[in-house]
């Protein structure tokens, strides 16, 4: 999978940084910027590439046969949002059951221009004591992978300035949709 993975980020024109999570064995992902469904099927294939089994939460309507065992096997998890759920317990039970975990997110919720990102990612990594490491998709030079690691501080909005800093320097498919 990993020569197929090499291949087709070789026919698209895109270099995969080398340095991965070594070392690491739980921590959430943030992924920026999110601005096209083409950064689910490049994140993929980099995960390939880095040899890393994401996991991503994914809503349960979604989990019908067959889209619903393709989604398992690239690594969702049904989550039930319509219940009242604390899907931030979910995952932070999820990291506490498991020797490795790799939890990823897209922190804008949408491919649509959303200054007010969803914070959800961040409780989960400090609830559950685990980094989180940014990864980033730059379509302008064709070039992504894993940017930082980052330890959660507690101030919510201080830290999440300093996330948006980080992914604001690299452009998404469609730029005008991943504004920071």
């Amino acid at each position: 999978m990993k020569n197929i993975a090499r291949f087709l980020f070789w026919c698209f024109g895109w270099k995969i940084e080398e340095n991965s999570p070594k070392g690491v064995k739980k921590c959430v992902i943030v992924v920026g910027p999110h601005t096209s469904n083409w950064d689910f099927v490049l994140g993929r294939l980099a995960f390939i590439l880095y040899g890393i089994k994401p996991k991503i939460l994914i809503k349960k309507d979604l989990f019908f046969p067959p889209l619903g065992w393709i989604l398992k096997g690239l690594g969702g998890i049904p989550v039930d949002r319509k219940k009242n759920n604390n899907i931030t317990d979910l995952a932070v039970g999820l990291f506490e059951k498991r020797e490795e975990l790799y939890m990823v997110f897209t922190p804008e919720g949408t491919r649509s221009y959303n200054p007010n990102w969803k914070k959800g990612f961040y409780y989960i990594a400090l609830k559950a004591k685990v980094p989180i490491y940014i990864c980033y998709m730059d379509f302008e030079n064709k070039k992504g992978g894993f940017h930082s690691l980052f330890e959660p501080t507690g101030n919510v909005d201080k830290d999440i300035a300093y996330i948006k800093s980080v992914l604001g320097q690299f452009k998404g498919k469609f730029p005008e949709k991943g504004i920071y």
